[in-house]
């Protein structure tokens, strides 16, 4: 890591400096310390007005823990936190804001045993609008859902960190339920076309992969919030130094995950941040993302200057929001309670936790906190059982969410809840430490007003918060905080002024800090009166305000949809079934074979006329050509070709009436071609290939010798094309990715012909979303596709694998041997393809017989 950092600080450096060129005097100096310019966006400054929003249609994307819209069960597991919270309330507050006609929260849908089965209901209402506006604005398409998508193991509860091989099938599964309901939409409104999503909005690393799927599959403009990010976690626990960086990943697959934040950065065209800590020192870290060079781009875009082919996600300040319908007003703090405990009317959680306690007169020191390692809670226990003083002055409430045993929880979380049980064995804390095992969502107000009552403090000392949504809560509830110096909590306070910062690692300033504010009466009273006064900066109006003023400014982008007469003039929309052959480790004698055999088995079948052909692959059209006629073949046997690693994309027919008396065309699809043109970096992207492709070069002692070539004869418009000399001297793809990144240079690097050749094309092309572009335009459900691939193949090789279309994978002697350097990866093949999937399937072999077997086993082909 310290040889790469000066690496990277250089590339860094150099893609800054080729931004300064001409630098007007705001770059320079006054406007350097605007947020506006510096890296994209703040909650202050002139933006849209809300009122001009007109029926939007939002789409949010959190794909992990169990999500529901009331008794959410947060706490149960480690991914069922603040986040499943964070983004219900998102929903339902964006659905009541002026012109959003509707919002759906996407999520997996679990149909495990032992889980409540409200989580495997395919659609939950959230807020119905349609009785707020009249008939003719509002109809029963209107309003807050969550939306529940099929994906991976039907039986199963997953963790976040199992997710990653069922992606592509959960954005299969979202991408019909979009275009379904944006044509239902339409319809109920009168308009004449589908009403698209305005944005997708992935939600943590899982969902920024899902959402930048989408985005390129529909053309739609996306948003992420990463909410917590790889990069700062990976670093956190390498400083622990209780694991290896592989230990850490094959627990955590971080390496998926900080691939995907990455690719999340390529896609957005806005990433909302909760402070401008998040921003500076958490995406800092990113290949993807750097300030400097962020707040250079900025400048040139908003006067037009020429930014050679880079591009730089907003970067948009906005702090989370909390609910205001339990805001304190029931009692007068000002005044002694004659009987602080519990009585008949007050709320039964009360009794619950005051039934732990020895003297309940006490003021109450309260953590809500899931039972997870970077939670902290042990350094709080800690604090309290060795501070006599603050033991004497206090109790302790930790609500570590709800359990049944601790023997069937989670490994990590029951490792800490018996860590804490444990210290409060040890310091002999009975009687002044409370642990209820249960709590509904709906009670937690009620806790923070126990809290307030006895005049005591909330606490948050996690070694890293990113959004601190639960001082926001204990703020609107009249509780001063003690929290962690380490993230959004600085800023956070900085706006309430309601309490104290702390080091989380410092037990005696934790308690010294508990102490300090509960014993001072006058700054007790003091920070609570500040929390109150300032929280409805807080409020979800206002951040839906903030929200939707961004949303405007995104670019105008929709599906690319044929219209009708192109639709009856092409073969393919009339298919019931497609086979795609995307075979890459085999000669082109074994390829032609391949697809000789699978057109005889369709052809013996007489299905011919309801199941069509793509060739997908990264030859150019004219390569195409010359495979298949010296062989025999018609390129009219093809529906359409995938070409140059999907980028381009072809229909074959006959320019005459008849085959004999007239030549083939190939027809290039138009609307693919602006469909794929997001952020692509053209003549600049170029020109910096070419630089680079020098510095490539093979050593022989004294002698360097360039190895890789620019290729005009294999490049198109959306196609750059190298010719590799040695491919044995070619850098790792992931390194050239990383300097694309660098560099803000967003496009999709692919080695091909087994690394003698480097195509780069725009970050959503690739052969996959090709694959779904044509499955959306020409109406051909994707479970009805099945793909051929060979047993490795081109560097986009497994993307062809994942999703809910048939793979059948071609085994034998005839692939070419796995090449060591295309093939490299961050991360394991099987940790982001799920390779025992009912979905794939082998063929021993590629004769007429294999082929026919496995396309009976898909349910292709009938018995």
């Amino acid at each position: 890591m310290l040889k790469r950092q000066p690496e990277t600080e250089k590339t860094r450096a150099d893609a800054t400096a080729d931004m300064s060129e001409d630098l007007f005097e705001g770059e320079k100096g006054e406007d350097a310390g605007d947020p506006s310019v510096a890296y994209g966006d703040s909650t202050t400054g002139s933006s849209p007005k809300t009122s001009s929003i007109d029926k939007l249609y939002i789409v949010l994307i959190s794909l992990h823990g169990l999500v529901r819209g009331e008794n959410m069960e947060l706490g149960r597991d480690s991914d069922t936190g603040g986040q499943v919270k964070y983004v219900v309330e998102l929903a339902k507050a964006l659905s009541s804001s002026p012109g959003v006609y509707r919002v759906d929260l996407l999520t997996r849908q679990i149909l495990a045993p032992n889980f409540d089965r409200s989580y495997g209901e395919p659609a939950e209402l959230l807020v119905s609008t349609s009785g707020k506006n009249s008939k003719q604005e509002r109809g029963e398409n209107s309003g807050a859902y969550i939306i529940r998508i099929p994906f991976g193991p039907k039986d199963k509860y997953l963790a976040k960190e199992q997710l990653w091989p069922f992606i592509q099938e959960f954005v299969d599964g979202a991408l019909s339920h979009i275009v379904k309901m944006s044509k239902a939409i339409g319809e109920e409104i009168g308009f004449r076309h589908p009403v698209w999503p305005a944005v997708i909005h992935g939600h943590y690393a899982s969902a920024g992969i899902a959402a930048a799927l989408l985005s390129g599959s529909l053309n739609l403009p996306m948003a992420f919030t990463g909410h917590f990010l790889g990069k700062d976690k990976l670093e956190g626990l390498l400083k622990q130094g209780r694991q290896t960086r592989e230990q850490i990943n094959m627990t955590y697959k971080i390496m998926c995950r900080i691939e995907a934040e990455e690719l999340s950065l390529d896609a957005s065209e806005i990433v909302i941040a909760s402070t401008r800590q998040e921003i500076e020192e958490q995406w800092n870290l990113y290949d993807g993302f750097e300030v400097i060079l962020a707040r250079k781009l900025r400048a040139r875009v908003k006067r037009g200057a020429n930014c050679y082919g880079r591009f730089m996600p907003r970067m948009v300040i906005i702090p989370p929001g909390v609910e205001f319908g339990h805001i304190i007003h029931d009692f007068d703090m000002d005044s002694e309670e004659e009987n602080p405990c519990p009585a008949s009317e007050d709320p039964p959680i009360w009794s619950q936790i005051m039934r732990f306690f020895t003297n309940p007169r006490k003021p109450m020191i309260l953590a809500v906190a899931r039972p997870y390692p970077e939670k902290n809670i042990t350094t709080l226990v800690k604090a309290f059982g060795e501070c006599r003083p603050l033991r004497e002055l206090a109790n302790l409430t930790l609500i570590m969410g709800n359990r049944e045993a601790i023997s069937k929880m989670h490994n990590m979380s029951a490792a800490v809840l018996t860590s804490v049980l444990t210290l409060i064995d040890e310091y002999d804390l009975y009687g002044q430490v409370a642990y209820p095992k249960h709590h509904k969502h709906s009670e937690v107000p009620d806790i923070y007003r126990l809290a307030a009552r006895t005049k005591g403090a909330f606490v948050n000392v996690a070694y890293f918060e990113q959004f601190g949504v639960t001082l926001i809560e204990a703020a609107m509830n009249g509780l001063p905080i003690i929290a962690t110096k380490n993230g959004a909590p600085v800023e956070i306070n900085q706006v309430l002024n309601n309490g104290l910062l702390v080091d989380p690692h410092d037990q005696n300033a934790i308690a010294d800090a508990l102490y300090k504010l509960l014993s001072d009466k006058q700054l007790w009273s003091r920070c609570r009166e500040n929390g109150l006064k300032n929280i409805h900066q807080f409020s979800w109006p206002e951040h839906c305000k903030n929200y939707l003023s961004r949303i405007l400014t995104l670019g105008s982008r929709s599906p690319a949809i044929g219209d009708r007469e192109e639709q009856s003039n092409t073969p393919i929309s009339g298919r019931n079934h497609i086979i795609v052959i995307s075979v890459d480790s085999v000669s082109k004698e074994d390829l032609v074979k391949i697809i000789r055999n699978a057109i005889e088995v369709i052809r013996t079948q007489n299905i011919s006329d309801s199941t069509g052909f793509v060739l997908s692959t990264s030859l150019t059209i004219s390569e195409i050509y010359s495979l298949l006629v010296p062989a025999g073949m018609h390129p009219t046997d093809f529906d359409a070709f995938i070409c140059n690693s999907g980028s381009n994309i072809y229909y074959p027919s006959y320019s005459g009436e008849t085959p004999n008396n007239s030549k083939i065309t190939f027809a290039l699809d138009q609307n693919h071609q602006s469909h794929i043109e997001y952020r692509w970096g053209g003549e600049g992207l170029r020109k910096y290939l070419v630089k680079w492709a020098t510095s490539v070069v093979e050593r022989k002692g004294r002698t360097e010798r360039q190895i890789i070539f620019e290729d005009p004869e294999h490049s198109s418009t959306y196609c750059l094309a190298f010719r590799v000399v040695n491919p044995n001297h070619l850098p790792p793809l992931k390194e050239l990715r990383k300097l694309m990144r660098i560099q803000s240079l967003r496009c999709n690097a692919l080695y091909n012909h087994s690394a003698t050749r480097l195509s780069v094309v725009p970050i959503h092309a690739s052969r996959s979303q090709a694959l779904r572009y044509l499955c959306l335009r020409w109406g051909i459900e994707v479970p009805n596709v099945a793909v051929l691939v060979g047993e490795s193949g081109d560097s986009d090789y497994e993307e062809l694998l994942g999703g809910l279309h048939r793979t059948i994978i071609l085994k034998g002697e005839f692939n070419i041997p796995l090449n060591r350097i295309h093939n490299v990866r961050r991360y394991p093949l099987q940790d982001v393809v799920a390779l025992d999937s009912s979905n794939i399937v082998g063929a021993e072999g590629y004769s007429t017989d294999d082929l026919k077997s496995a396309l009976q086993q898909m349910g292709m082909l009938k018995h």
